[in-house]
């Protein structure tokens, strides 16, 4: 970090924060300010780079309606730790649920032709294939649900029924989704312990970016509550949302099905059945 601020920077003092379940973090106080920093010994050895470049995009797409942290330095896995160091933000505030679906809806109007990433990234600690493509759906297929439910299959084994029950709705998606929207940028890992309330307004944190359509945000945004009418309402005053999204939701809420199935087993693999089952 010397060399993104110009001197030594020394550690005065260092306090542990909760909240993760995958990492370890901290507040830190320097001499050249106040950080959040986290870190693993245990992971992929460049989960913090590809995080970075996921603030760093969300930070391009910001207007400031939604914080997004600063990227001060990250570290990849070698001999040490990796790490992340991001600006510092201090909780706090009222309800800040109309500012946030506003702003959620201002990033995703941040808009390319082709969905994907600039590489691949993490929705938690899964690897997320980001290879570019020109079309949703087949991207939505072959690059999340697909690769996903290869990844389950190599390290869990998936019964034969249950793998020939998701290639018969992976072969659907097409009459499923029927709208081609331009690639928004998305958070991509947005529950409610991934943004944050501060005196500065709601903070997106953990992201894992990438260019989709933008109703796969509300998969994982709706799995497990956390978001007022308020957020909603303000989110479809600045960028309306298509009036049957609600009836693709749970397609979308798979992805996040599986991928907490791939990582943490249990009743998910049920669930991610029944949604399957539900398409067909």
């Amino acid at each position: 970090m010397s060399e993104v601020f110009g001197e030594t920077v020394k550690i005065l003092s260092a306090s542990t924060l909760s909240g993760g379940c995958i990492n370890h973090a901290s507040k830190i106080d320097t001499n050249c300010g106040r950080f959040f920093l986290k870190w693993n010994s245990d992971c992929e050895s460049d989960i913090f780079t590809r995080e970075a470049e996921s603030l760093n995009e969300l930070s391009k797409a910001s207007d400031g309606t939604v914080c997004v942290p600063k990227v001060l330095y990250a570290k990849e896995l070698d001999e040490t730790p990796a790490f992340l160091v991001v600006e510092y933000l201090e909780p706090g505030g009222p309800d800040q649920s109309e500012r946030l679906g506003r702003g959620l809806a201002r990033i995703h109007k941040f808009r390319q032709d082709k969905f994907g990433f600039y590489s691949d990234n993490y929705c938690g600690a899964t690897t997320q294939n980001n290879n570019w493509g020109d079309s949703w759906v087949s991207f939505y297929r072959i690059r999340r649900l697909s690769f996903l439910i290869t990844m389950i299959r190599e390290s869990r084994g998936l019964d034969s029924s249950y793998l020939r029950l998701f290639e018969k709705l992976l072969d659907r998606l097409e009459l499923l989704i029927p709208n081609e929207e331009k690639a928004s940028l998305i958070h991509g890992d947005l529950w409610s312990g991934n943004y944050m309330l501060t005196a500065n307004g709601p903070a997106l944190i953990d992201p894992a970016a990438s260019y989709s359509h933008r109703e796969m945000e509300f998969g994982i945004v709706t799995m497990f509550g956390g978001f007022s009418s308020r957020f909603f309402d303000a989110y479809n005053e600045e960028f309306l949302l298509d009036s049957g999204w609600r009836e693709r939701n749970q397609l979308y809420q798979l992805y996040h099905v599986l991928n907490h199935y791939y990582l943490f087993g249990g009743g998910y693999l049920q669930q991610a059945i029944a949604i399957a089952k539900r398409y067909l």
